[in-house]
């Protein structure tokens, strides 16, 4: 039977951990990392909220053709969660600096490690919660604008009613943002 190489590392006691995985994964991969998810995230809450939106607006539009420009306020409250990611990147990517560490490509003595790992995981962390909770309010958005494409093709004076609540859905997007800002608001790369 082949050694797979588990077993020599059983036999080394090797003392492998959660902390040395993660202090031997770069701050500016975690940084770029959060951002990516941050984005990502983002444009996905943002088209999944259209669909919902879209399919329901252009069904209830064959019923009464007057809804359809109407409408499309539902699709732009959507595809502003897309945007909230957009300005996170933005203000994310202008924490990260240029990421040189040193003329010579090796961490100088009196590198702030700390600081440098607070950094890179204060964005991470940041992308990663306004990218979820732009996912939800993209999906609550384009439910409550679902609604409100069938309710309008209904009644015409429901149209405002609905829209209100649309309006606090797409709120949620604006709070994660806050949220993602405070969250990052002191994590800086330190300098060369």
């Amino acid at each position: 039977m082949a050694d797979t190489g588990f077993s020599a590392c059983a036999a080394e006691n090797c003392n492998a951990s959660y902390d040395e995985l993660l202090t031997n994964i770069s701050p500016y991969a975690w940084a770029y990392a959060g951002i990516a998810l941050g984005l990502g995230l983002s444009v996905v809450g943002a088209a999944w909220g259209i669909w919902l939106t879209g399919s329901s607006l252009v069904g209830a539009a064959v019923k009464a053709p007057r809804i359809r420009s109407k409408n499309l306020i539902s699709v732009i409250f959507c595809e502003a969660t897309a945007i909230y990611g957009v300005i996170l990147a933005i203000l994310l990517l202008s924490k990260i600096g240029d990421g040189s560490e040193g003329s010579s490509g090796s961490l100088p003595e009196d590198w702030n490690y700390n600081q440098w790992y607070f950094a890179g995981y204060s964005l991470f962390a940041s992308g990663l919660g306004v990218g979820l909770t732009n996912v939800a309010s993209g999906v609550s958005v384009g439910i409550a604008g679902s609604a409100c494409a069938l309710a309008d093709a209904q009644d015409g004076s429901l149209f405002v009613k609905i829209l209100i609540v649309e309006i606090f859905a797409s709120a949620l997007g604006i709070f994660g943002i806050i949220v993602g800002i405070i969250q990052s608001n002191d994590a800086e790369f330190p300098s060369t």
